[in-house]
């Protein structure tokens, strides 16, 4: 099934100090990580949510400028259903450099095959969800979520969900902070990783 995919580059990234979405991870900005690993997994299109433009066009990504920055993940996921071009879209984080396009290839596969509203990455039972798989029709749900509450986990409440854990709980590790580097180097160094673009 067709499906478009989106990256969240919009965030304040204050704890990195540093635009999240550019941070140097071995030799190329995080955000391509995510995009090659969306790519491989044959998303029709990617969008960047938010964040510097005119970079993220430059890395290859269709660029969707926020209206109000700073409202958070739920109202990038929000823009991200609004903005695509299928029912189904793939939300990934930018500070996940690790994601895999088989991860992304199980949440489209669950999303598809239940027909729930979204199809979440968990591991060790802890749902992911800036690495899921939502579909349009649940914008209104999420646009009143967003105005009563804002948070994007507890929007997932309203959701039918399907929960998809993780084979390999790596490929949700997210970058928050400066010392996150040294772990994802660490991990880097016991994997494959980067292989073709998306590891």
């Amino acid at each position: 099934m067709a499906f478009s995919a989106a990256v969240l580059t919009g965030g304040r990234s204050t704890r990195m100090g540093a635009d999240k979405a550019f941070v140097d991870v071995a030799g190329r900005p995080m955000a391509a990580y995510p995009l090659a690993a969306l790519r491989q997994a044959g998303a029709a299109e990617v969008l960047a949510i938010g964040g510097d433009g005119a970079r993220l066009a430059g890395l290859g990504f269709t660029f969707v400028e926020e209206p109000e920055p700073g409202r958070g993940p739920l109202a990038g996921v929000v823009l991200a259903l609004q903005a695509s071009a299928h029912e189904l879209v793939a939300i990934v984080a930018c500070d996940l450099p690790l994601v895999t396009a088989a991860a992304i290839s199980a949440l489209v596969d669950a999303a598809t095959s239940s027909g729930a509203d979204a199809s979440v990455a968990a591991v060790a039972g802890r749902l992911q969800p800036v690495l899921a798989v939502y579909r349009r029709r649940t914008v209104p749900t999420l646009v009143a979520a967003l105005e009563e509450d804002g948070a994007l986990h507890r929007a997932l409440s309203r959701l039918q969900l399907k929960e998809v854990e993780l084979d390999d709980g790596s490929a949700a590790f997210n970058v928050n902070e400066p010392s996150d580097l040294e772990a994802l180097e660490a991990l880097r160094r016991r994997s494959t990783w980067p292989a073709g673009g998306g590891r």
